[in-house]
C-alpha cells in the first residue's frame, strides 16, 4: 500500500481514484464494512482505492488529555488497511488551517482538486469540515457539481447495536476479550518495536520487552495474560503489564512491557505483536521493590495457570 504523507506529495498520478475518509481507529467490522464498499466501487471505476486520514486525530488535537485513548497507533492502522486490499493511504496532518477549514472547501481543495476522485463512500455517522457540514447528503450534494458520485455504507450491527471503536473501548475496560474479538473480528493486540527501558524489570530478575506505544494513553490498564508473536517467537506466553508503572515511575504516558514465561530472548528493536488474553489485576503503586518483585511472581503464577486451564 502506498503511503502519502501529506497533501503536497501528491502527484499527477493519484488524480483519479474512489475514496473514504475517517478515522479507522480499530479497523473494526464496521471499518470493514465500508473497506470493502471501497474495495467493490474501486473495482466497478478500475481506478485505485484511496483512504484520507487525520494525525493526530482531531479529538487528540482538540482535548489531548480527554481524548479517548487509541485502539491503534498509525502504525498498526496502517498494516492492518493494507492487509485489506487498500492501494493507497493519504494521511493529513490534523492542525490548526484544517481545523478551520469548511467542508466546502475541503471538497474543493482535497476531493476534487487533488484526489479528481470519481466515487466518495462515507461511514454512516463520518462528518467533517470545521462547521460540521460535510457529511453524506452535503458530499452527494457537492457531487452533482462537480460530477462524482457518492453513497454511503450501511450501519454495521451485532447483538442489535452498531459496531463502533466506543463498544471496542468498553469490551476492553471490562477485559472482556471475547466481545472486542467479536467486534474487531480478530484478538485484540498492541504491536510495537521493542526499545530500551531502565532495566528495571531485569533487576528484579523478571526481565521485560519494553514496547514503544506511539500514543498517550492505552485502552486498557492493568496486568494481563499474553501470547507474543514475531521476532523469531509464534505464541509464547507472558504476562504484561499495561500503564504508568507507579511503583518505579510518575509517568502519565502509558507504557507496555511484557515478560515472556520460560524464554530470555533479545528482541530489542525488533517488532513484536502482544495479544491479551485475560486480565489478571489492576495496576497498583506498591510501596518497596521488594512487594512488586512478591508480586510479579504470583502474576507469572497466575498466567500458568490461566494458560494450563486454556491452551492455545
Amino acid at each position: 500500500m502506498e503511503l502519502i504523507r501529506g497533501l503536497h506529495n501528491l502527484r499527477p498520478r493519484h488524480h483519479g481514484c474512489v475514496a473514504t475518509i475517517g478515522a479507522f481507529d480499530g479497523v473494526h467490522l464496521g471499518h470493514q464494512a465500508v473497506i470493502s464498499h471501497l474495495l467493490e466501487k474501486a473495482a466497478e471505476y478500475k481506478l485505485p482505492s484511496l483512504i484520507i486520514v487525520f494525525e493526530p486525530l482531531p479529538r487528540e488535537y482538540l482535548a489531548p488529555v480527554k481524548a479517548p485513548a487509541r485502539l491503534m497507533s498509525f502504525a498498526e492502522k496502517y498494516l492492518a488497511l493494507e492487509q485489506l486490499g487498500v492501494e493507497r493511504l493519504l494521511r493529513i496532518r490534523f492542525d490548526e488551517r484544517l481545523r478551520c477549514m469548511s467542508a466546502q472547501q475541503f471538497v474543493d481543495d482535497v476531493f476534487v482538486a487533488a484526489l479528481g476522485v470519481r466515487y466518495v463512500v462515507l461511514g454512516d455517522d463520518f462528518r467533517f469540515g470545521a462547521d460540521r457540514q460535510g457529511d453524506v447528503e452535503f458530499i452527494r450534494q457537492q457531487g452533482e457539481r462537480y460530477n462524482y458520485a457518492a453513497g454511503p455504507t450501511p450501519t454495521f450491527t451485532m447483538d442489535g447495536e452498531r459496531v463502533s471503536s466506543t463498544r471496542v473501548r468498553e469490551a476492553l475496560q471490562q477485559a472482556d476479550f471475547a466481545q472486542a474479538e467479536a467486534l474487531l473480528g480478530r484478538p485484540y493486540s498492541i504491536s510495537g518495536r521493542v526499545i530500551f527501558g531502565k532495566q528495571m524489570g531485569r533487576s528484579l530478575g523478571t526481565p521485560t520487552a519494553n514496547l514503544e506505544l506511539r500514543r498517550l494513553r492505552a485502552p486498557l490498564s492493568g496486568v494481563y495474560a499474553v501470547s507474543v508473536d514475531g521476532a523469531g517467537l509464534s505464541g509464547a506466553q507472558g504476562v504484561a503489564n499495561v500503564g504508568v508503572r507507579p511503583t518505579v515511575d510518575d509517568s502519565i504516558k502509558a507504557n507496555l512491557e511484557v515478560h515472556l514465561l520460560d524464554r530470555e530472548v533479545d528482541i530489542y528493536g525488533r517488532r513484536i505483536s502482544v495479544t491479551f488474553h485475560s486480565k489478571l489485576r489492576e495496576e497498583k503503586k506498591f510501596e518497596s521493590l521488594d512487594e512488586l518483585r512478591s508480586n510479579i511472581a504470583r502474576d507469572i503464577t497466575a498466567t500458568r495457570a490461566w494458560f494450563a486451564d486454556h491452551p492455545l
